[in-house]
Order: C-alpha cells, then sequence, then structure tokens
C-alpha cells in the first residue's frame, strides 16, 4: 500500500534530534508555554518575515482566536468558501459568527472573487465584518482582489494558512498578507507536530497582545483575568519537534514539488486534470489533487484496489453539511463547489516517494484512462 503521507518514513532520519528535543523538555518539566514556545515563535516570525506569532493548540482555534482579537463579534457575518475542510466554517460558527459561504474558481479551488462579491449581498441583511480566504491544498488565493475588496466593504481578512504554510504570494508567505494567518501543525501538514497545534500570525501588536491573553485563560499576569479567555495555550513538546522540523521543510516541500512536476509531466495530454498554479502564487503541494469530469469515484476505486491511497479532499461542500441546515443554503447555490466534489481526488506526492512509487502510480493511472 502507497499511503497518501507516511510520517514513519518522515521522522525515521531525524529521530534523534526529535529525541533529545523532547527529552529537554521532559528534564526541564515546563510543559506548556514553555522556552521552546517562546523559541518556536521567534523561529517563526524569522521564517515567514512576520512581526509576531503566537502558539495556540490548534488551527482552528487558531482561526476563531484570529476573529476574536480582530474584533469579529458574535452575530457577525464572516464569508468563507464552500469547498474547504469544515474547521474554517466551524471556527466561525464556534464563537457565534455566521458563515456565509462563497463559491470558489474551478481552476484554483480557491474563494472566487466575483462569488465574494455575491457573498456581500447579504451585508444588506446583516453585519459581515470579515473573510477567511483559504489557501487550499498549498497555493494561494488572489490576495491583492480580496484586500481591495476587503478596503471597500471594511472587512478583516483571517488567511486560513493550514495547507499552505511554507507558499509564497508574490514573494510574501502566505498568512502574512491579511489581518493575521491562522496555522495549523496537525501531524499530516507539510510541517507537522506529533499532536494538535497550530499558530497564529501577524503584524499588528495590539491583535498580537490581545491573542497572548486570549489563548491563556484571558490573563496576562497569572489569576488576573483581563478578558473572557480560553485555553487555547501550545504545549512545549509540539514547539520542540515544530522547530526541529522547521529546518527541514523547505526542502520536504521542494522535494513535493519535483514529485508534482513529475506527476504533471507523465499525465500531460489525459483526460485528467492536474493542479493549476497561478502566476502569483507558488505551490507547497499539501495535496497533489487531480480532477475527472463527470466523476472520479471509479478512478479512485481503481487505485485503491491497486494499493494506492486516493482520495477526495471534500466529498460534500459545507453549505451541503448537515450541521450548517440552519443557514438555508441548497443544493445547486455553489456549483463549482458541488462539482469540484465530485471530480476531484488526491494522490500521495509526499516527499520519501520513491521513483519506484512514482512510476507505480503514473502507471495505475494510465492503466485506468486507457
Amino acid at each position: 500500500m502507497i499511503p497518501v503521507l507516511d510520517l514513519k518514513k518522515q521522522i525515521a532520519p531525524i529521530r534523534e534530534e526529535l529525541d533529545a528535543a523532547i527529552k529537554k523538555v521532559i528534564d526541564n518539566a515546563n510543559f506548556i508555554l514553555g522556552k521552546e514556545v517562546r523559541d518556536f515563535e521567534n523561529e517563526i516570525t524569522k521564517y515567514a518575515g512576520v512581526k509576531y506569532a503566537i502558539g495556540v493548540c490548534n488551527g482552528t482555534d487558531a482561526i476563531k482566536l484570529a476573529l476574536l482579537a480582530s474584533g469579529i463579534k458574535s452575530g457577525d457575518g464572516v464569508i468563507c468558501p464552500a469547498f474547504t475542510y469544515y474547521a474554517t466554517a466551524g471556527a466561525i460558527a464556534s464563537m457565534g459568527a455566521r458563515p456565509i459561504f462563497a463559491d470558489i474558481g474551478l481552476d484554483t479551488y480557491n474563494i472566487s472573487i466575483e462569488a465574494i462579491e455575491k457573498a456581500l449581498e447579504h451585508k444588506k441583511k446583516m453585519n459581515i465584518s470579515a473573510i477567511i480566504p483559504v489557501h487550499l491544498y498549498g497555493a494561494c488565493a488572489d490576495m491583492d482582489n480580496i484586500l481591495k475588496i476587503a478596503k471597500k466593504h471594511k472587512l478583516k481578512v483571517i488567511e486560513d494558512t493550514a495547507q499552505a504554510f511554507g507558499a509564497e504570494y508574490k514573494g510574501r508567505k502566505a498568512g502574512t498578507i491579511g489581518d493575521c494567518g491562522a496555522v495549523s501543525f496537525f501531524p499530516g501538514k507539510n510541517l507537522g507536530a506529533f499532536g494538535d497545534a497550530g499558530m497564529v500570525l501577524t503584524n499588528n501588536r495590539i491583535i498580537d497582545e490581545k491573542l497572548r491573553i486570549l489563548r491563556n485563560q484571558g490573563n496576562k499576569d497569572k489569576y488576573y483575568h483581563l478578558l473572557l479567555g480560553y485555553n487555547n495555550r501550545m504545549d512545549s513538546i509540539q514547539a520542540a519537534v515544530l522547530n526541529v522540523k522547521l529546518k527541514y521543510m523547505d526542502n520536504w516541500n521542494r522535494k513535493r514539488h519535483e514529485n508534482a512536476q513529475y506527476f504533471n509531466r507523465q499525465l500531460k495530454g489525459l483526460k485528467v486534470k492536474a493542479p493549476f498554479v497561478p502566476i502569483y502564487s507558488t505551490h507547497i503541494y499539501h495535496q497533489y489533487v487531480l480532477r475527472l469530469e463527470p466523476s472520479s469515484s471509479s478512478l479512485i476505486e481503481h487505485l485503491k484496489s491497486r494499493g494506492i491511497d486516493a482520495r477526495v479532499y471534500y466529498p460534500l461542500p459545507l453549505h451541503l453539511q448537515k450541521c450548517f441546515k440552519y443557514l438555508r443554503y441548497k443544493k445547486g447555490e455553489f456549483p463549482n463547489s458541488e462539482k469540484a466534489s465530485k471530480e476531484t481526488f488526491s494522490i500521495p506526492v509526499y516527499p520519501d516517494l520513491t521513483a519506484k512509487e512514482l512510476d507505480y502510480i503514473v502507471g495505475a493511472i494510465k492503466e485506468f484512462l486507457r
């Protein structure tokens, strides 16, 4: 079986370094917001070219805290794509705001500029105060046009950078362009922890200060609570692991890019549509996503029968999920999102794939398409 990701292969060459970093945390016994968290935050500010990086417990709460620190209130509308992982809209709903869904472009699978403008028609009925562009699969959304719309309508911009940490938009790191960037370090991400972890990036000092209070039970000094905060702190072991892995991430991403380019060459001219990379963004290929009309299901089953872990991200758009039924969206409202859910699928692209495995994946796809 060729899995979608093999973390054991990734960890093996740096196991001693990771073990030493974890041992240091255990020896110091400072497990929550310890020195390792501060060190990791500092390394991220240097890597991303951002003023502030705030370590939190996971990527979902990174979005929620970024919204709260940016002044978004319960009852506000927040625009986000209908085709993405649940956490984007779940974070909006969890702090009492209302997800306002928008369709995607079928080239990048990122939120459509035209769809954002259409979603803003809701502004007549409610206060829409923010937009969350998701940099889906590893390439950035069209941030210049998103920022223009945000400025015109006085919206905060929170970048969902869960899948694109390390990607660049016109030379700037994803997550550093809007008011905040929310990052996930879930183990399966290109930079993954040994459990849950997340981060918020910002260049705004006031937002930074508020985030540090919100993540830590609302206090700046222990037992003196300035705000109604949360237990959203990053633990020191995760920070230690991430600080080791950060040194290797760009090389891992380069290898992902090489694997993607190999797939692009081998699949050129076939019926499957390869990932599109817009000129304004690099792509870190968190997922290598193909599209086959009118449905990818038969090809996925074929690949699985050949021992290849092909899968759909995401089989049901958010506007059709049962948990968001109260928003009263209907089937057919976001045709591109619904089309992508039927036609897209991912194949393994992780850095440790061998040449033999790459050939085998390509051969299995060609076998089906013949």
